[in-house]
């Protein structure tokens, strides 16, 4: 399951220093996390690094975009493999 930031967001930036996918970006009002790259630092983390650092508690499950870890596990595998 990929994760999303609610609008309780600060826009702090403290998460995107932290997510090893690159999946959080600035977006119009607040921060956003791509599905497509957010991997909940499965197999890099012992959980997600954003959800960890963020001050007000903004970061969620995402209901519309879920896995499970070894859907996770692949897709990080296929990542690893594009960049080679």
């Amino acid at each position: 399951m990929a994760l999303k930031i609610t609008e309780d967001c600060i826009s702090c930036a403290a998460c995107v220093v932290d997510c090893p996918n690159n999946a959080i970006s600035e977006g119009p009002t607040i921060y956003v996390i791509d599905p497509n790259l957010c991997l909940e630092c499965t197999g890099d983390f012992d959980g997600p690094q954003c959800v960890a650092i963020c001050p007000v508690d903004c970061i969620v499950p995402d209901p519309d975009h879920q896995a499970t870890r070894e859907e996770l596990l692949a897709k990080r595998e296929r990542k690893a493999s594009a960049k080679a």
